[in-house]
């Protein structure tokens, strides 16, 4: 019996936002990923023929899904070929919904999805190589040289771009739900492409998502997503808010040699980011490694998005969009105030609040923060000739 086949609309990336410059096709109720035009179906040959045999000398990235490998196609683009651990069924449905959901992504903000391939042992999706790691190694990782002001700004830009398409131009719209700065890959010319939409949900424009399981990265994750489940676009938008953070500090999301009560980045930062909008003064919460070579107008663009992001309260956060628009000078002036008066912050609206934040830092501090899905963690020791030595990292 022959399989079906399905035709995957991609829908083109607007240069402003809203409205929508065209809807997202729909998903397929079709069990046949087979897509024809846009997507390329390997065999399993194919793709170990590609990656060496899944050689280690390939594998330039390991997360809690699978390995990811490097590999060349017949045409001489390089390519990510991601090896997803199958098992217990969870693997074929991250598989399943991945597929569905990144097939009908297009962006120059966003990692594309080249092929896939599925076997009844095995499910790998091949990603377009994205070649100069991602933003998590160069903020924090050891002995390289210091990201300047102009590369975090672009970067920031850039990442806003591509998450605002995904929540205004994709229909139903997609919460990515894993937003960090180790799913922030990078080119050569520091452009920014988010990658893994593995823990992405569609969710209805009406509905607030309830997920069963809470997936995500501690040190990035909203208050009330890590508490209650409870996932909105604004989720995002929060845990956006903390790569900003990172971008503006050039501190890590949760680092225990912090002073105790310092360890997380967002509660840290909080008072700072007041008394810099109150004072105009930026030194305190500046990357020192910066020396002050910023644009302050810049610097103040980013701090205020980046307190709008962190509120705690839900409702007063702005929309991934206005984010956008405040970071970038030609996406056009926006509020991003919500009602919220500057050092008035929401972040103790709720008496639930400290046992949300206790909760959030304790799982922090439990979680291996440290890995990498993609490229390599500060502690990889590589051996000579390795494939791995090359600073790359893979678009999923």
């Amino acid at each position: 019996m022959r399989k079906r086949r399905t035709m995957v609309v991609l829908a083109p990336a607007p240069d402003s936002y809203p409205p929508s410059n065209g809807p997202v096709a729909p998903p397929s109720d079709t069990n046949s990923y087979e897509f024809t035009g846009y997507k390329s179906c390997f065999t399993y040959g194919e793709l170990v023929g590609i990656t060496g045999g899944f050689s280690s000398a390939n594998m330039i990235g390991e997360g809690g899904f699978g390995k990811v490998y490097m590999g060349a196609l017949g045409d001489g683009r390089r390519v990510a070929v991601k090896q997803l651990k199958v098992g217990g069924g969870q693997g074929e449905k991250e598989f399943r919904a991945e597929v569905d959901i990144i097939s009908r992504i297009h962006h120059r903000h966003l990692v594309t999805l080249v092929g896939y391939c599925v076997t009844e042992n095995h499910r790998l999706l091949v990603y377009e190589f994205v070649s100069n790691n991602t933003l998590q190694h160069h903020l924090h990782g050891e002995g390289l040289p210091v990201m300047d002001w102009p590369k975090r700004m672009k970067i920031a830009i850039g990442s806003a771009r591509g998450l605002t398409y995904l929540h205004e131009d994709c229909h139903p719209r997609i919460i990515h739900r894993d937003i960090k700065s180790a799913n922030i890959l990078l080119d050569n010319a520091f452009e920014a492409k988010v990658a893994d939409f593995g823990l992405a949900k569609l969710t209805n424009d009406s509905m607030t998502h309830v997920s069963t399981r809470v997936m995500g990265t501690f040190g990035y994750m909203a208050p009330e997503y890590a508490s209650s489940g409870k996932l909105t676009d604004r989720s995002d938008v929060f845990s956006f808010g903390v790569v900003l953070l990172e971008l503006i500090t050039g501190r890590k999301p949760v680092d225990s040699s912090q002073p105790l009560g310092e360890e997380s980045l967002v509660e840290w930062a909080r008072p700072l980011l007041v008394d810099a909008l109150e004072t105009d003064d930026f030194r305190e919460i500046a990357d020192p490694a910066l020396e002050c070579r910023y644009s302050k107008t810049e610097m103040r663009r980013m701090v205020e998005a980046a307190a709008a992001c962190i509120r705690h309260s839900v409702t007063k956060r702005p929309r991934m969009v206005q984010v956008w628009r405040s970071l970038d000078v030609d996406g056009g002036s926006t509020d991003l105030t919500n009602g919220v008066k500057l050092g008035h912050s929401t972040a103790y609206d709720s008496g639930q609040y400290s046992a949300d934040i206790e909760l959030f830092r304790r799982m922090g501090f439990e979680a291996d923060l440290d890995t990498a899905e993609y490229g390599l963690s500060d502690q990889d020791e590589l051996p000579p000739g390795s494939g791995r030595q090359q600073r790359t990292a893979a678009g999923r």
